[in-house]
């Protein structure tokens, strides 16, 4: 499994939905480009000058909403995930 490094978080984007509220089916150049995701790994936390280290504020398993460009898209192991730093996560989702 990946382990991110520092204030690093590893997502899985969660699916689009194809079909709208009333029921009409987009194809997929028309859907925008999810931003909630899972949070799959979290890094241990990023390091102050002094030494401390700053408490992440998301837990593996966490619905977040991220920015909708943040990060690096990578492929592990067959599937997609995205590496963001922790400012790039804008919310929780309860």
């Amino acid at each position: 499994m990946l382990k991110p490094l520092k204030d690093r978080v590893v997502l899985k984007m969660v699916e689009a939905e194809e079909t709208t509220k009333s029921g009409i089916i987009l194809s997929s150049g028309s859907q925008e480009k999810p931003q909630i995701a899972e949070v799959v790994e979290v890094g241990p936390g990023k390091e102050t000058e002094d030494g401390k280290l700053l408490k992440m504020n998301v837990k593996k398993g966490d619905k977040v909403v991220a920015s909708k460009y943040a990060g690096t898209e990578i492929t592990y192991e067959g599937e997609k995930y995205i590496i963001v730093s922790q400012d790039d996560i804008l919310a929780i989702v309860e």
